[in-house]
C-alpha cells in the first residue's frame, strides 16, 4: 500500500472495506432500536475477562496500558504500533508486569487491520496519532470490537457522521476516554448542579489551557522542553502533532474543557449545541520559543515555520436551552496548567482558577468562598466508593475512572455514559471552529447527530455509585 493516500478515499474505502472483506464473520449489522439510544443492542452475559488490542502504545497509550496490567479482568492480547521505539518501550512495561509477551503488529502504518482480524479480541484501546482515530475507530466497530478511544478534535465532520453511522449501522460500541468528566472537583459541581445550588444554568467556561512548548518541540530523545525539534527530528507527541499547529487555525484539542459541562447542560439529553463562533489570536509564541531557546536561535531552520494556530483560541456556543459555553484554547504561549471551569447560574458560580465559589442564601453575599468545604460536602459517590482503587492513577486518579467505566461496559457489551454521540458532537467542536475562523468567525450551527432524539434521551452520566 502507498505510504500516501488520500484520507477521505482511505476513511470511506480501505477502513471500511478492509474489515468488511477481511472479517466478514466478525461484522455483525444490527437494526438500530426506534428511539436511536445509544444502547442500540441488548446487553449480553457478563465476561469475567476481557482480551483487550492496543492500537497505538505511545506515551499515553502506555498510560492505559499500565492500567489494564493492574487488572485481573483484562489480558493484553495484542498491540499495534509501528514506531519500535513505542513499541519495545511497551513490551518492557509487559514484561516488568510479569504478563505474557502479547501478539505484535508493527508491519507498518495499517497493520492494525491485521489485528482486528483476531475473532478473541473483545475490546481495542485506540491511542495513536490524531489522524489515525476516525479510521481505526471504524475499523475496529466494523469489526465487531469494543472501542475505546482517546481524546482529540475532529478534521471533518463527515468523521463525526461516519463514526455515528457505523455505531448504528453495526450496533458496536465506542466510549470517548474523556477523563477530565471523572475529575474530582468537578464530579462535586456536578453533584452541586443536580442539587439545583446554582440555580438555573446560564453560562459555563472550560479549555485546555497548557503550555505544551515542550511537547511540540523537543530532541528527538525526551520530551519536555528539551529543544527545538519536531517531525522526524522529534520524539513522541513532536513527530505529529506539531505539524498541526503548522497548517490548522482552531480549537484543536477541546473535549477535556467540554466535556465535564456537556454533561452538566445534559447535552444530548435533553439538550444540544445549536451553533458556535470562533475568534483566533495571532501566531507569535511558537516562534518566540524557538527563537530564544538555547538549542534554537533566529537563524535555526524552525525559525522561518510559520504557523498558523492561533496562540489562544475563544470559541462561544449557544445551546438548545439558552446556556452560552466558552471555550478556551491556549497551548502556545507560558502559562500555568488549568482548564479554566466557571460555572454560573441564577443563585451562584464556581470558578476553579480560585478555587472559590458563591451560593445565594449560603455563603456570604458578594465575596468568594473556599470551595473546599463545599466540594468535600457533594463528593461524588464514585470517588467515594472507588477512591482508593484509583490511587497512583494518572492525572489524580481521573485515568482509572475512565478506563474501569471502559472495561465494566465492555465486559457487559452495554453504551458507556460517554457514548458515540457524545463523541460526534464534541469532536466537531474542531472542524467548525476552523470554518468559523476561516469566515470571519462566522456562526457555523452544529449537526443533531442523535437525528432528534436528543428530546428523548435522559441524563445518564455518573448518576450514582455504579459504572
Amino acid at each position: 500500500m502507498p505510504k500516501q493516500i488520500n484520507r477521505r478515499r482511505f476513511l470511506k474505502n480501505t477502513a471500511l472495506a478492509a474489515a468488511a472483506t477481511a472479517l466478514p464473520g466478525a461484522l455483525r449489522p444490527q437494526t438500530p432500536q426506534a428511539e436511536g439510544s445509544a444502547a442500540i443492542v441488548a446487553p449480553r452475559a457478563l465476561k469475567s475477562r476481557l482480551r483487550l488490542g492496543f492500537i497505538g502504545t505511545g506515551l499515553r497509550g502506555q498510560t492505559h496500558l499500565d492500567l489494564a496490567l493492574r487488572r485481573t479482568d483484562c489480558e493484553v492480547a495484542a498491540i499495534a504500533e509501528p514506531d519500535p521505539v513505542m513499541r519495545d518501550r511497551a513490551l518492557q512495561q509487559i514484561a516488568r508486569a510479569g504478563k505474557p509477551k502479547p501478539d505484535i503488529y508493527d508491519r507498518g502504518d495499517y497493520d492494525y487491520l491485521r489485528l482486528l482480524q483476531d475473532r478473541n479480541i473483545d475490546a481495542v484501546v485506540i491511542s495513536s496519532p490524531w489522524q489515525w482515530h476516525a479510521p481505526q475507530c471504524i475499523a475496529a466497530m466494523q469489526a465487531g470490537k469494543y472501542v475505546g478511544a482517546e481524546v482529540r478534535g475532529a478534521f471533518s465532520l463527515d468523521d463525526c457522521w461516519q463514526l455515528v453511522r457505523t455505531h448504528e449501522a453495526t450496533g458496536t460500541h465506542l466510549m470517548l476516554l474523556e477523563n477530565v468528566c471523572y475529575r474530582r472537583d468537578v464530579m462535586a459541581v456536578l453533584q452541586i448542579v443536580r442539587a439545583g445550588l446554582f440555580g438555573e444554568l446560564i453560562h459555563l467556561e472550560g479549555g485546555y489551557q497548557h503550555d505544551l512548548r515542550g511537547v511540540k518541540f523537543n530532541d528527538g530523545v525526551t520530551p519536555y522542553d528539551s529543544g527545538v525539534e519536531f517531525g522526524p527530528k522529534g520524539f513522541s507527541e513532536a513527530k505529529w502533532r506539531t505539524k498541526h499547529s503548522v497548517h490548522r487555525n482552531g480549537d484543536l484539542y477541546p473535549t477535556h474543557g467540554l466535556g465535564p459541562i456537556a454533561m452538566m447542560t445534559n447535552i444530548n439529553r435533553g439538550n444540544r449545541f445549536l451553533y458556535l463562533t470562533s475568534t483566533a489570536s495571532k501566531a507569535r509564541g511558537l516562534h518566540d520559543y524557538i527563537v530564544h531557546h538555547p538549542k534554537g536561535g533566529p537563524d535555526h531552520p524552525n525559525a522561518r515555520v510559520h504557523f498558523n494556530l492561533g496562540d489562544v483560541v475563544t470559541t462561544v456556543i449557544k445551546t438548545a436551552n439558552g446556556e452560552t459555553i466558552l471555550l478556551s484554547h491556549d497551548t502556545n504561549l507560558t502559562r500555568p496548567y488549568s482548564l479554566g471551569f466557571r460555572v454560573q447560574g441564577t443563585r451562584g458560580i464556581w470558578m476553579d482558577v480560585n478555587r472559590s465559589l458563591l451560593l445565594d442564601g449560603q455563603t456570604p453575599a458578594h465575596q468568594w468562598t473556599d470551595a473546599k468545604p463545599w466540594l468535600e460536602r457533594y463528593d461524588h459517590p464514585l470517588w467515594k466508593r472507588y477512591g482508593n482503587d484509583a490511587k497512583g492513577a494518572g492525572h489524580g486518579g481521573m485515568d482509572f475512572f475512565v478506563f474501569h467505566h471502559f472495561i465494566e461496559s465492555a465486559k457487559r457489551q452495554q453504551a458507556p455514559q460517554i457514548d458515540v454521540y457524545d463523541a460526534a458532537a464534541w469532536l466537531a467542536i474542531t472542524p467548525l471552529s476552523e470554518a468559523s475562523i476561516a469566515t470571519g468567525s462566522s456562526p457555523q450551527p452544529f449537526p443533531d447527530f442523535t437525528s432528534g432524539r436528543w428530546t428523548e434521551r435522559k441524563p445518564n452520566f455518573a448518576m450514582n455509585d455504579e459504572f
